[in-house]
């Protein structure tokens, strides 16, 4: 069961790192209508881009921001639960916190209504709770 349980974590980082490139390939083209990455003024970051470079855009960064947030949390709790002991519950709360994250990405970056996008982060934050109960229980209460 450790690695069924460890599935849906991998998965969300390849995930990430597509966001990651989706996000650059968008990106790296407005920049260069602005003269490029070569003339970004030292220390810039990617929020100092608000404004600047069309929303639409700035929401694929929006949503990777969002992926090292509270995944870093999923991530401990799978780890936990792979090393503890999963059960098919488990397994399937982690896939369905990955699905949802991945359907909350591409609503983000490409419709980006937030009422949306506010529930699809509610269910898939159900389902992080659910998986750190279950955490909690395996470890504090064997």
């Amino acid at each position: 069961m450790q690695h069924a349980m460890l599935a849906p974590a991998t998965v969300l980082v390849l995930w990430s790192l597509i966001m990651l490139v989706w996000m650059a390939g968008s990106r790296l083209p407005a920049l260069s209508k602005l003269g490029g990455i070569g003339n970004a003024m030292p220390g810039g970051r990617g929020q100092d881009l608000e404004g600047v470079i069309p929303d639409v855009i700035n929401w694929k960064s929006h949503n990777y921001s969002h992926l090292m947030e509270q995944p870093t949390l999923f991530y401990a709790t799978v780890a936990t639960l792979a090393i503890a002991g999963a059960g098919a519950a488990d397994v399937a709360l982690a896939w369905g916190y990955v699905g949802i994250r991945i359907v909350h990405s591409l609503w983000q970056a490409t419709v980006n209504r937030v009422p949306v996008r506010f529930m699809l982060f509610a269910l898939s934050t159900t389902c992080l709770m659910a998986l750190a109960i279950r955490a909690a229980m395996v470890t504090l209460l064997p």
